[in-house]
This record gives structure tokens, C-alpha cells and sequence, in this order.
């Protein structure tokens, strides 16, 4: 009891402490699992782990496979929780790119790393291709505590998502057949044997996957589950389907709970929302445990094989030349510059289903007694700590060295998906800004939608809108929701991270009664409140630009719109194209040129 309560206390602890120095929690959980495993017996008196995941005939978490088969259904659980949130619209520009990173990247990965663990530690042709095939994954849950805090462009960002997630069931399949390879032994029989079972887990990874979705998406969209079992119901068809798929193809679950999470997550599902929150909070505990487990179960044995040159050599092989070789094959020809190529090569850590699998495996092939198999798991976590542990602490060094990173963010993030809202982010749209809606309507995130808009559906209480990597380049915030409590509090909340060149949001009626004492963020001007924005829009649904002969000019425009209730200024546009909003405060700042134009809503100057 003992042992099981420290490691979830330990590891909600490692998760606050990575949250709080902005780090990928695996590297305090890790550490942690390391302290109180391997390390542990150089500093008890009995020389003991303080935490033994797998019992030993004396003291133990787990008898026999126990601790392999939580390790199965806990990946599970967190592979279709990434799975959920993928979306097909954030691929339009960049799918080819990512088809080819999981697939020619994976090649790449698989013959070189497997060539150089052969070469530099030489194990077995076999054991080597197992540990390459197991370092192909990358995986969500390391990629998206880096990213977060880097301004990057969307396609950059999102190529890393969603190879991260992807990659992890290919990762886990080429495994798989190594490992039957392996099991089955040398000789014709393997090629037989291989085809056999790829085609296996294919074919009812994808079935199950797919026909389980479409039946949970039927059950939730006829109300046959109860909104207080929904979360319940749909965490037992995930290890249902991860289960059902394993018995008709062995491994096969991994690719079914990846697939039902895409095919749910692309639904326009009721509730999917409240779904996706509490795989995300069960995704935590699952591997502050999970991390904590592995890294314990290493021994000092394991450790002291990869005190040597070797380690050093095989890690710089894997990160500085075989990453970044698979990464430009994989990208030539697309529209990704010469330096977001780069640092997509650069960014490349391994996450839980590389160690997860290679604990499982390593332990399977060493009670064969196969030869090598005890560099497996070592090797495997060397990789996954060195590569977090790097790119974590270079990351940002790097992104600002080849110049991907956005020195000024200029996308817009709109808190509100109204009719208001929707003819303001079309205009940025066909001004070529990037422009992004979040609402919690399901319904006006679909109109958005329609227009070819950008739109999240999201609660902004919610911690999640600040973990959205795609959201990085997000220079200015505008709140244009009819809640006034909503609106200051998306201010005051995601000011830093996502206005950080303009957090405006607009006036209420009481600052509207007293506009001397507007706020500083006050938008547009400070008797442009949701109410008159929303009536002006349905009078005159559309956004006009009239040019500006000088500054003068421009006052005396705005001075006529301050009389006139069905004209509200929003931007300058500059010569470039360049966007300014206007707001409250602003128009003294602005360096209106010959040129220049007016962006307003409403009807036409006369």
C-alpha cells in the first residue's frame, strides 16, 4: 500500500514540478523512478529499491506479467486520448510532410539506428533493428511541454503534433514484428510469419478501431449512455476494443484505440469535450505512474553496461545524423523553409510507448535468455532521457539560432464565435493573418467553420486553450463575447501568452456610461460595446475600407463615427497590408501615411 501511494503522490509532484520550471514531466518522473529504484540500493541499508515494480518472491508491485499488462492497457488509454485530438483540418497544409515523416522518416530510423546500435555495440542484427524499431516513436506527451513556451509558425508546430502521435502505433507495429521475428526465429518461417501478422494487425487494428468508434459516436448521439457514465462507458470500450483487437491480432490494440480516438475526435460529437478533459486528467496520472514504474524497475546492472564511449556514440549517431537525415528526405519537395526543416530535425524526444514497450519487450526476450536482450531496456531509456533532456533545454536556443523563431507573433486569437466575430476573422483571413475563433457553441464554431475559419471549440476556464501548440504564434487577443466577466477574464488570463503585442477586449455598459474611465484595452473605440457591434452587423453585414489622405484625415473620419452609430472602426492598414487595431487609446499612436486606409464595419462613408 505503501509503495503504490508514494508512487502517485511522487509522481502528481513531479507533474507540478514540471509544470512549474516548464519542463516535460518525464524528466522529473524518471528521475524520481530512478532515485527510488536502481539508486536506491547504493544508499539503503539493505541495499533494496524503495519501490520494487515487479515482485521478486520477497516484496513486489506486480507478480508475474502484471506489471506488462498494466503498462498495455495504461498506453492504451493515453494513445486514444492523442488520438482524440487530431483533426483533419490542422493538415491541410503540411499532410504530405507528416505521411512522409511516419513513413519514410520510420525507414530511415529503422535501418540506421539498427545498423549503428549493430556496429558501435555489436548486438545481434535482431536485437538491434528491436531497439531502432523501438526509438522510431517520438510521442505527444514529451513534444508538447517543449513547444508550448515557442513561438512557432502553425505548420512547424503541427507537423511535430501530429507525427508525434501518429508515429507511436508505427513505432510499436515495426516492434511488434521484430519481436515475432525474434520469437519465431531465423529462417524462412519469418517472412511468412511477418507478412502474416502485419496483415493481421492491420486489418483488425483498423475494423475494430473504426467500427467501435462509429458505435460509442451512435450510443452518444442517441442518449442511450447517461451524461455522469459517459466518461466511464467510453474509458471500458477503449480497453474493450485494446483488448478485443489483442486476442484476434497480438499487438494489434495499439493502432485500434489510435484509430477509434482519430475517428471520435473528427466526429461532431455532444460532450466531446468532457471527454477529451478527463482522458487528458486520467493521461496524467497514468504516466506519472507509469514512468516512475519503468524507470524503477531498471537494475544498477543494466546502468553500468552503457558506462561507456559506445552510449555516447550511438546517441550522437541517433540525434545528429540519423533524426535529421529521415526529417529532410522526408520534407524535400514541400513548401517547410530550409530552417524549419532544421529544426524539426532537431526537435525529435522519444515518450512512454518507446519505454513502455522496451520494458516489455526487454523483459520477455532476457526470460528467453536471447543474447543482448539486456541492453534493450537501458538503451532504450538513454535515448528517451538524452533526447528530452536536450531538446528541452535547447529547444528555444536553437529555434532563435536558425531563425524560426516568430520575433513578433502576429496571429490573432478572437475569444467569441458571433456573427461580429465571423466578419472580423474573415477579413484578417483574406489579409492573410493567421486568425483562430474560440467559442464554447458547438453550433458557432461550425459557421466558422463553414467560412473556412480557423475555430476551437473550447471553455477558456479550461487549462487545456494554453496547452495548444498550433496557438503559438498568436500575437494579439480580442475578446468580443456578449459576457463582460468573460471577456476581463480572458484578458487577464491569456494577456501574456497570447496578446502579448495587444489584449483588447470591449467596453461594458457601465464603462460605456463613464468613457473617461475606459480601460486601456478597451477595443475599438469606448462606446463600441457588444450590443451596438452586433446591431451594426446585422444592418450592415460587412467590412469596408476607405483610403486616408493624411492624419487629419483619419481624426476627422473618426470624430464623424463618434456621431454616426452605424460605423465602428476597427484597423489602420498600412501600405504593406500591415494591420493596426484600433482601440480606445490607440489613435494618437498610430503614424497615419498618404495611402493608409480605414477598415471599419458598417455602412459606406458618404
Amino acid at each position: 500500500m505503501l509503495e503504490l501511494a508514494g508512487i502517485i503522490i511522487l509522481g502528481i509532484i513531479a507533474q507540478w514540478v514540471a509544470w512549474r520550471l516548464k519542463l516535460p514531466a518525464i524528466l522529473p518522473l524518471i528521475l524520481i523512478g530512478l532515485l527510488v529504484g536502481p539508486f536506491a540500493t547504493l544508499y539503503t541499508e539493505g541495499g533494496e529499491k524503495l519501490i520494487e515494480p515487479v515482485w521478486n518472491g520477497k516484496k513486489g508491485l506486480f507478480p508475474g506479467d502484471g506489471l506488462y499488462n498494466f503498462v498495455s492497457l495504461a498506453i492504451s488509454i493515453i494513445l486514444f486520448e492523442g488520438g482524440l485530438t487530431l483533426k483533419r483540418s490542422e493538415i491541410v497544409n503540411v499532410g504530405p510532410v507528416i505521411t512522409k515523416l511516419i513513413t519514410v522518416g520510420s525507414v530511415v530510423t529503422f535501418f540506421g539506428a539498427g545498423m549503428a546500435a549493430h556496429y558501435v555495440f555489436e548486438l545481434s542484427w535482431q536485437i538491434s533493428f528491436l531497439f531502432s524499431a523501438l526509438i522510431i516513436v517520438t510521442g505527444p506527451t514529451v513534444i508538447t511541454p517543449i513547444l508550448r513556451n515557442i513561438p512557432l509558425k502553425k505548420d512547424v508546430s503541427t507537423v511535430l503534433k501530429w507525427e508525434g502521435i501518429l508515429i507511436d502505433p508505427i513505432g510499436a507495429l515495426v516492434a511488434v514484428l521484430v519481436f515475432e521475428f525474434i520469437s519465431v526465429g531465423e529462417g524462412s518461417a519469418f517472412t511468412q510469419t511477418a507478412l502474416i501478422e502485419f496483415g493481421k494487425i492491420l486489418l483488425f487494428g483498423t475494423t475494430f478501431g473504426f467500427t467501435f468508434a462509429h458505435a460509442l459516436a451512435f450510443a452518444i448521439k442517441k442518449n442511450f449512455i447517461p451524461h455522469y457514465l459517459l466518461n466511464v462507458v467510453s474509458l471500458s470500450v477503449v480497453l474493450l476494443v485494446f483488448v478485443e483487437s489483442d486476442i484476434f491480432a497480438h499487438e494489434s490494440g495499439l493502432l485500434a484505440v489510435v484509430v477509434m480516438g482519430m475517428v471520435l475526435g473528427n466526429m461532431k460529437l455532444p460532450n466531446i469535450k468532457e471527454l477529451l478533459y478527463f482522458k487528458e486528467s486520467l493521461s496524467v496520472i497514468l504516466i506519472s505512474i507509469l514512468f516512475i514504474l519503468l524507470a524503477a524497475n531498471i537494475n544498477i546492472s543494466d546502468l553500468q553496461l552503457l558506462m561507456n564511449w559506445k552510449t555516447v556514440m550511438l546517441f550522437a549517431v541517433v540525434v545528429f545524423l540519423i533524426r535529421p537525415l529521415g526529417v529532410f528526405l522526408s520534407t524535400q519537395g514541400s513548401d517547410l523553409k530550409l530552417n524549419e526543416r532544421l529544426f524539426i530535425g532537431w526537435v525529435g524526444p522519444r515518450g512512454i510507448v518507446a519505454a513502455g514497450i522496451a520494458s516489455l519487450f526487454g523483459s520477455k526476450l532476457l526470460l528467453k535468455g536471447e543474447p543482448g536482450a539486456e541492453y534493450i531496456t537501458p538503451l532504450v531509456f538513454m535515448i528517451v532521457l538524452g533526447t528530452v533532456l536536450l531538446n528541452a533545454t535547447t529547444a528555444r536556443f536553437f529555434a532563435k539560432i536558425i531563425g524560426v523563431f516568430l520575433k513578433k507573433s502576429e496571429g490573432v486569437l478572437i475569444i467569441g464565435a458571433s456573427k461580429v466575430s465571423l466578419l472580423i476573422a474573415n477579413y484578417l483571413k483574406q489579409n492573410n493573418r493567421h486568425v483562430v475563433l474560440i467559442d464554447n457553441n458547438q453550433s458557432n464554431i461550425e459557421k466558422a467553420q463553414e467560412l473556412g475559419i480557423e475555430a476551437i471549440v473550447s471553455n477558456i476556464y479550461a487549462d487545456s486553450l494554453t496547452d495548444n501548440i498550433e496557438l503559438n504564434d498568436m500575437g494579439y487577443l480580442m475578446a468580443l463575447t456578449g459576457n463582460s466577466d468573460i471577456n476581463k477574464f480572458a484578458i487577464d488570463k491569456f494577456q501574456k501568452q497570447f496578446g502579448e503585442n495587444g489584449a483588447f477586449r470591449l467596453v461594458d455598459v457601465n464603462e460605456m456610461k463613464n468613457p473617461e474611465n475606459s480601460p486601456e484595452e478597451a477595443l475599438f473605440t469606448r462606446t463600441d460595446d457588444f450590443i451596438k457591434l452586433t446591431d451594426v452587423a446585422r444592418k450592415y453585414p460587412s467590412i469596408n475600407e476607405i483610403e486616408l489622405e493624411n492624419k487629419e484625415h483619419y481624426h476627422k473620419l473618426i470624430e464623424i463615427t463618434k456621431n454616426d452609430n452605424d460605423i465602428i472602426p476597427l484597423f489602420i492598414k498600412s501600405l504593406d497590408n500591415n494591420l493596426a487595431i484600433i482601440s480606445a487609446f490607440s489613435k494618437n499612436a498610430i503614424d497615419v501615411k498618404e495611402g493608409y486606409k480605414l477598415v471599419y464595419l458598417g455602412k459606406v462613408f458618404d
